[in-house]
């Protein structure tokens, strides 16, 4: 890390999609809050030097953000940023921020009054926009301008295929700067066409090609010479994609995250009558156009709600839904960054994160606002530990030396459970 990068803390961190749009941006995130183990597994391969609270934000103090990420109490930090989810709301006249459903929303307030960042940035659903939920959205607002933040507003709405992504994916982002600092303008879109799915995934083989993805998520393979510029950027092809983020050291003769998925016979013939840019009546699986975008790309559910499986779209090309890995190439991720090595849970990963390159045009908003040169950094990261992406939620929780959040109910699409410290328990930052 450098001590001219402007400091940020990610709340709510998932996998990392917003810790490295941020990173591409110029922030050094040296703090990341993530209940789940196996998403905090994640996370800390793929961001080895940021310190990772693995715990319930209602058990963690902006003191205890501080200690982990090494900072004293006098040193700034810059932005405070992450997507709370909001779940109850108010139907009888009592606030919704008063509803013990709304609790994470009350502690990343409560987060940013210890912390004091000079920005804050915010994401949720569109849906906290509309009909009486906008409600709840005032009283967040009001909540934050009590707190002496000046909200850049009007609230945007802003759909990641506007921004280099090729998806359609609208979420609400949130704004504001302490008195005294000068508030960022929200990105204008890029500008051109939106970035195709055949743009995204044409350069990527078929993994139905390779036997061996049926028991596991990488192969090595030779790429394609033909590429677009949108995968020369996800393949890190040079310099300038890597933006003012760190680079990381990984094989680029491996394709990762493409475990297979068995579809009968029956199925691929559904998928084959399908037209592009429809739904399959069976499935309800959504079918990719070369030529357009993608659908939303959904989380699934976790565990303790059921465990369904996220519902990946049909490939343009091929009978068969999208792998992990070309979801996140519809998703903005670069082919370094690795996800848990089952289909259930890199879905999942993917469908709850941020794009990455809204997170950066974002992030770059911000950095504008503080005046703040920067230049690529000369860094360059070792990932993490390949073990981390392979644990279930048992040996998860014991790498963390926390409960495990859904004991007895844990799902592993198929991987083989791993001991706990199969590769050695780490202590939590004290």
């Amino acid at each position: 890390m450098s001590d001219s990068r402007p400091i940020a803390i990610d709340l709510f961190a998932g996998a990392g999609g917003l810790s490295l749009g941020l990173e591409q941006a110029g922030f050094d995130v040296v703090a990341a809050v993530e209940i789940d183990p196996i998403h905090s597994c994640v996370h800390q391969y793929n961001f080895p030097n940021c310190a990772l609270l693995p715990h319930p934000i209602e058990r963690i103090s902006g003191h205890q953000i501080r200690q982990a990420a090494g900072l004293d109490r006098s040193q700034p930090i810059d932005l405070v940023a992450g997507g709370a989810p909001c779940q109850g709301f108010s139907l009888m006249g009592q606030r919704a921020l008063d509803d013990p459903r709304n609790h994470l929303i009350r502690d990343y307030i409560r987060i940013i009054q210890e912390l004091q960042p000079s920005y804050f940035l915010f994401e949720n659903v569109k849906g906290i926009t509309l009909g009486k939920h906008q409600i709840f959205l005032e009283e967040i607002i009001a909540e934050l301008e009590d707190l002496g933040y000046r909200l850049v507003l009007p609230w945007q709405i802003l759909n990641a295929k506007d921004y280099g992504v090729p998806q359609n994916r609208e979420r609400l982002f949130l704004m504001g700067t302490k008195q005294g600092h000068r508030p960022p303008h929200y990105p204008p879109p890029f500008p051109g066409h939106p970035v195709t799915c055949q743009a995204a995934l044409g350069d990527l083989p078929d993994a139905e090609a390779y036997e061996i993805l049926l028991h596991t998520d990488e192969v090595a393979y030779e790429h394609c010479d033909s590429f677009s510029d949108y995968a020369s950027l996800m393949r890190c092809a040079n310099d300038a994609a890597w933006r003012l983020g760190y680079r990381r050291l990984w094989d680029e003769g491996r394709l990762t995250s493409s475990r297979r998925t068995v579809h009968s016979a029956r199925s691929r013939r559904r998928f084959l009558e399908t037209p592009p840019g429809q739904v399959e009546k069976i499935s309800r699986f959504f079918k990719l156009s070369a030529d357009g975008v993608s659908n939303t790309l959904r989380a699934g559910t976790d565990a303790s709600r059921g465990a369904f499986t996220s519902p990946r779209p049909i490939h343009y090309r091929y009978p068969r839904c999208v792998t992990v890995r070309e979801m996140a190439r519809l998703h903005g991720f670069p082919d370094w960054f690795r996800f848990h090595a089952t289909k259930w849970h890199g879905a999942r990963q993917i469908g709850n994160a941020v794009p990455p390159p809204l997170a950066y045009a974002l992030g770059r908003a911000i950095i504008a606002a503080m005046d703040v040169p920067l230049d690529p950094p000369e860094a360059i990261l070792a990932l993490g530990d390949d073990g981390l992406l392979r644990m279930d939620m048992q040996a998860a929780s014991a790498y963390w030396g926390v409960n495990n959040p859904i004991a007895g109910r844990d799902r592993n699409s198929g991987q083989k459970k791993q001991r706990p410290g199969e590769i050695g328990s780490k202590p939590l930052p004290a």
